[in-house]
């Protein structure tokens, strides 16, 4: 399989596009103000208690209080707040985790009054990040991850991806790990541990304790809401988690950012490094690969996907819902059933795409044209799960109802990815109404003299739609050579797609946008 990660750096945004056989099937952007990410760990204080949510409210600095729920404080709490209170102390100097006595673990079916109070100072974690009115959800089962390890701090227990299906690699991976782990700390092993070497874990699993005690060296003057650990930033952790010798490309548009991807690709597979580029052209690294085309069709309401079949997609407060359509496939010369499992099968690879590129969460209710036959409801099943295998999140898929209803709750610990593809008109506003493309030339004229008396001798670009570009450059003399022997100014015109047919845009020669 073809797999080609795509980075667009802006000043205030990255965003990164993961393709598989040229197709978009992740989307996932940063702004670069973000806080609260998942895996941050806060030093936080307890708002409220809550005996009736069996839960708590802690301020960790966000306008909303963040929720923490019984269920959520993990077994080892009452090691965490008393290795805690002994780092607050200042009297006493913090022991490493390796000589620390930890407490019983927590009863599973407690109160959680029972176990803090309001006014408490806590060690807590974002599980996740704000969404809608409400704020950050938290957890006090800390964790540490890396590329091919995550640390857990006070547990006891190595577990072994499931993903790693050979026995034997497992068991050495699992032995591998107990005769390196320090006392109370437990490790999972991810799956691009598979066959790595003890010398690369071991470095990892030290980089990683070094981690969890830098949290305590200085708490003593941390004051309470305080963030002492920040996860690597989305990029960050997108790359660590993805990327992989699979890759076949890479394009990112920034020069530090290229270089670090470099790096790192020749830490994991040097042979490969040469499959990361640095895109240098004008044109945005989004539109010159088409991954724009493809955001302005995949987002929004409808989608469309094989042969005029669609799906119509709608948000709630409670789920999504996701409705099959067959389109004018409906006057296919196939009997009806064939036709509604040609179409579900095709809409099941595409719903698959679609919850991974909107990292759709929650409960998603899909309902499929309905089909008579039981084997054709569990074909459709099989086809979906399949399909999904690939997604990172964690995700559990009922079967389909007799009436053609599949049910899917996939986990969110972010907003869902939301692009608005609907613009206001850029030629009229809104208003229905245009100026006469006659006078475009005259407006264009006007807004270049403006400028020049402005900015004389300035070097000056024109974007503007190819039409309205081809219409100024086009014949001998074209209107721009006039204009040229005319104002002694060269203007230097950009097509560009992206504005309204009879819209442009001035540029300084700094590429910085002029405001007219």
């Amino acid at each position: 399989m073809s797999n080609e990660l795509i980075i667009d750096a802006g000043p205030n945004e990255i965003a990164i596009a993961l393709l598989e056989e040229k197709r978009l099937v992740e989307l996932n952007k940063e702004k670069s103000n973000f806080q609260f990410s998942v895996g941050d760990i806060y030093l936080g204080k307890i708002k409220k208690i809550m005996p009736g949510l069996n839960a708590a409210f802690v301020d960790v600095g966000y306008e909303k209080d963040a929720f923490l729920h019984y269920l959520d404080l993990g077994p080892q709490f009452q090691s965490l707040n008393k290795y805690l209170n002994l780092a607050l102390n200042k009297k006493t100097k913090v022991t490493t985790l390796d000589k620390f006595r930890p407490e019983p673990d927590i009863d599973k079916h407690g109160k959680i009054n029972n176990l803090m109070k309001s006014g408490q100072t806590i060690l807590v974690q974002v599980a996740k990040e704000p969404i809608a009115s409400k704020g950050p959800r938290l957890t006090s089962e800390i964790s540490l991850a890396g590329r091919n390890l995550v640390l857990l701090p006070f547990s006891d227990k190595v577990s072994v991806s499931t993903k790693i299906k050979s026995d034997e690699e497992r068991d050495r991976l699992k032995r591998l790990i107990l005769s390196i782990r320090p006392k109370n700390y437990g490790v999972i092993v991810r799956t691009v541990a598979k066959e790595r070497k003890v010398a690369v874990l071991d470095a990892e699993l030290r980089g990683l304790v070094e981690k969890w005690e830098s949290i305590f060296n200085d708490i003593k003057s941390v004051e309470p809401p305080s963030l002492v650990l920040g996860e690597l930033n989305r990029t960050s952790t997108i790359l660590r988690d993805i990327l992989n010798s699979s890759f076949n490309n890479i394009v990112v548009n920034d020069q530090s950012l290229y270089r670090e991807i470099r790096d790192y690709i020749v830490t994991i597979a040097p042979e490969k490094q040469k499959i990361v580029k640095l895109h240098t052209g004008r044109v945005p690294v989004f539109e010159h690969l088409g991954i724009d085309k493809q955001i302005k069709s995949l987002f929004g309401k409808t989608v469309s996907f094989k042969s005029g079949a669609y799906l119509i997609i709608e948000h709630t407060e409670a789920l999504h819902v996701i409705d099959v359509n067959s389109g004018n496939r409906a006057q296919s010369a196939a009997d009806q059933e064939t036709n509604a499992m040609e179409v579900n099968i095709a809409a099941a690879d595409e719903i698959a795409r679609q919850l991974r590129l909107r990292d759709m969460g929650g409960i998603i209710v899909v309902d499929f044209i309905d089909m008579v036959r039981a084997d054709n409801r569990q074909k459709v099943f099989e086809r979906i799960k399949e399909n999904m295998k690939s997604d990172r999140a964690k995700h559990h898929i009922l079967p389909l109802s007799k009436f053609g209803l599949l049910q899917i709750t996939r986990q969110r610990v972010r907003p869902e990815m939301d692009v608005q593809i609907m613009e206001t008109c850029p030629t009229c506003n809104g208003s229905g109404e245009v100026t006469p493309s006659i006078l475009a030339q005259d407006q264009v004229l006007n807004h270049y003299l403006f400028i020049l008396d402005k900015y004389p001798n300035s070097k000056l670009t024109l974007r503007a739609h190819p039409y309205l570009a081809a219409f100024l450059q086009q014949g001998l003399p074209s209107i721009r050579m006039k204009w040229y022997f005319k104002y002694k100014n060269w203007l230097k015109v950009v097509p560009d797609a992206n504005l309204g047919i009879v819209n442009y845009e001035f540029f300084d020669q700094n590429g910085e946008k002029i405001i007219l």
